[in-house]
């Protein structure tokens, strides 16, 4: 009876862990449950923080104008979009070189914490949007005394 052995080549033993890891950085968990699994979206490098109160987004969009930024909260679930499109051309010269300038960007990702939309508020200053959305009632934490 013939012993046989299969060498595969190419088999990387570490990309399983590799792929484990990845997911792991990639998808934030909260309490043990992946609330973002399925729901974050885009490339736009935000912060989501909670200041007690309410959940604070910080959205780096440089070179952007307010009316260039959408935001919308629908069902727990954020929404940023930002477009631009610009062009600069000289008049009167022969042209080596023109320049113009699109971009877009967006986000979209699940919130936290149930939140009070109507009561959002939003600044771009500097390149930073900051987002300050109020907790739901039902969301801050309440305090219970002891009889």
């Amino acid at each position: 009876m013939a012993n046989h052995i299969t060498r595969r080549e190419n088999i990387d033993p570490f990309v399983p862990m590799e792929r484990l890891f990845n997911s792991f950085f990639r998808e934030p968990i909260v309490n043990g449950i992946n609330t973002f699994a399925g729901v974050e979206e885009g490339s736009l490098a935000l912060d989501v923080s909670d200041s007690g109160e309410e959940i604070v987004v910080r959205a780096s969009l440089p070179g952007f104008a307010r009316e260039d930024v959408n935001i919308e909260v629908h069902d727990g679930v954020l929404n940023i979009s930002a477009s631009r499109e610009s062009t600069s051309e000289e008049t009167g010269e022969k042209f080596y070189r023109r320049e113009r300038s699109f971009g877009s960007v967006s986000r979209r990702v699940a919130l936290p914490v149930a939140v009070q939309d109507d009561q959002a508020s939003a600044e771009l200053k500097d390149g930073v949007l900051t987002l300050r959305l109020p907790k739901a009632t039902s969301a801050r934490p309440k305090k219970i005394s002891i009889n």
